[in-house]
């Protein structure tokens, strides 16, 4: 295994990342669009995790148009206010992440990653990134041979641009991990984010988790569920290797 931190120039500035990868020659690639939380040793570690399974891993800082990671400090997780704080700090970052901006910087990791792995690649997102990375793929869809989304938030919505409206581009199989006990993703946005994916012709497998939360996967954060966490390692290998063979 070989990690490195490195910089990504985009067209609106320089994106700092974390590339994770085995030994010897090269792999199929992985692109990782973080959560809210930010780049993070839990995120470092999540990608270590799926390139010990064969893979090429880019985790970039997408808030970096704020800073160097950690944009905002992670928050004391013991405290319901620090919590709150945080997320209106970081709420701002996110509503920059226009479609257009998204498609972008799509471009500069997919490039990034491209110089060391081989192509086309997979996206995995967690959270917001799930909606990021579908953002992404639909960009970007020569590229991007799968598509994978956990406990994610915000897909689809009423405003015109709702992530959902845009899977038609999708040329990448697609799955989807949704938490059951999730107040950003609901039983209905669920059903309505399948049938628009139907109605594409998107090859798509979605689950629910039952009695996992809205951030299921992340072990620094009280709604971690290791059984989730593992069921969704288990989904991504099957998805990952199926599409890229790593």
């Amino acid at each position: 295994m070989r990690s490195s931190t490195l910089d990504i120039q985009t067209a609106d500035g320089v994106a700092d990342a974390y590339l994770t990868r085995p030994d010897g020659d090269r792999h199929p690639g992985v692109l990782f669009i973080m959560d809210a939380y930010g780049l993070r040793p839990r995120i470092e570690e999540m990608a270590d995790r799926i390139a010990q399974h064969g893979y090429v891993v880019l985790a970039p800082n997408v808030f970096y148009r704020a800073g160097r990671a950690p944009v905002v400090p992670f928050p004391d997780m013991t405290r319901e206010e620090a919590r709150g704080d945080f997320f209106n700090a970081v709420r701002p970052l996110m509503n920059e992440l226009t479609p257009e901006r998204m498609a972008g910087d799509g471009a500069a990791y997919l490039d990034e990653l491209a110089k060391v792995a081989d192509e086309p690649v997979a996206i995995v997102g967690y959270c917001m990134g799930a909606r990021l990375g579908l953002r992404i793929a639909a960009a970007h869809p020569e590229r991007v041979a799968a598509l994978a989304g956990f406990h994610g938030g915000g897909l689809v919505t009423d405003d015109s641009e709702s992530p959902h409206r845009s899977v038609a581009a999708l040329r990448a199989d697609v799955y989807l991990g949704h938490a059951d006990q999730d107040p950003s993703n609901s039983a209905e946005q669920i059903s309505a984010l399948d049938a628009a994916l139907d109605d594409a012709g998107v090859a798509r497998r979605t689950e629910i988790y039952a009695g996992a939360r809205h951030g299921y996967t992340m072990a620094d954060t009280p709604v971690y569920d290791e059984e989730a966490c593992e069921r969704h390692f288990a989904a991504l290998f099957d998805l990952l290797d199926r599409k890229l063979g790593g």
